[in-house]
């Protein structure tokens, strides 16, 4: 089976290359973040033309996640147990969402940004971060033999190599020690990078912002992962990053992340 993240950066500004992505690369799951549009917005018949069940939660113009998949799509949760709120006044994000996918709990994660360090929407993602982990750790304790999957965009670049320039990133968000522990955190609580082996840096990016020529200069950032439980993981027989997907008219400012996994 092949699975994939891809934060598009508005789904319905590139469905067309999103759609031709599943068909050239195969993808059985592809795990979605950033849509940008509400539920009703949602091209769902252009996904159902092409073979997939999709499960979307978009609530106006930002976040929104999804799970396409041509191989079975049950159990759908919006959310996790805990997912604190943000916002005045307080409310739930379109940030997560998790299904059965052939046989695979498959969760689709666009994590807050932070902003700034100093700013209130990086105590909200510490929290969210925090809670996220308390969430896996306890689906690991009630369903240990359950293959699962935390896919998505998790805006933190967790090794120096995973950012172009460390001093450029010099007291910016991404990098920061809290949000590297809280990345880490999840990895000790029994998760495993399942891409990494199969991708090492340094030059490995996932992200390049749209302005100052970042793409060509090759000035990235891998802040896109697939976290796999042990059950997982042990499944994992390959992956690769789709850099091909960040070129040309239209493109998403982040590439696909693509993992293979054993039946």
């Amino acid at each position: 089976m092949r699975l994939a993240t891809w934060n598009v950066n508005s789904i319905r500004a590139r469905v067309d290359r999103v759609t031709a992505f599943l068909d050239r690369h195969d993808v059985d799951v592809l795990a979605i973040q950033e849509t940008k549009c509400r539920d009703d917005q949602f091209p769902h018949l252009l996904f159902e033309a092409a073979g997939y069940q999709v499960a979307h939660v978009g609530l106006n113009q930002w976040n929104g996640v999804a799970i396409a998949s041509r191989v079975g799509l049950e159990d759908v949760q919006v959310g996790f147990d805990g997912m604190p709120a943000w916002g005045d006044p307080a409310g739930a994000e379109a940030r997560a969402i998790s299904a059965v996918c052939g046989g695979v709990r498959v969760v689709s994660l666009y994590v807050p940004n932070g902003r700034s360090l100093d700013d209130p929407h990086m105590a909200y993602k510490l929290d969210w971060l925090g809670r996220l982990r308390t969430y896996a750790a306890a689906r690991l304790v009630a369903a240990p033999d359950e293959p699962a999957v935390l896919m998505g965009d998790w805006n933190i670049a967790p090794e120096d190599e995973d950012v172009w320039s460390m001093a450029f990133y010099e007291n910016k968000t991404h990098v920061s020690a809290p949000e590297r522990a809280a990345f880490r955190a999840v990895l000790e609580a029994g998760f495993t990078d399942v891409v990494r082996p199969f991708t090492p840096g340094p030059g490995v990016y996932t992200y390049w912002d749209y302005t100052q020529l970042r793409f060509p200069k090759r000035q990235g950032m891998r802040i896109d992962f697939a976290l796999g439980s042990p059950a997982f993981a042990a499944r994992v027989s390959g992956a690769f990053i789709d850099r091909e997907e960040r070129k040309g008219k239209g493109a998403s400012d982040h590439a696909p992340v693509v993992v293979d996994v054993t039946d």
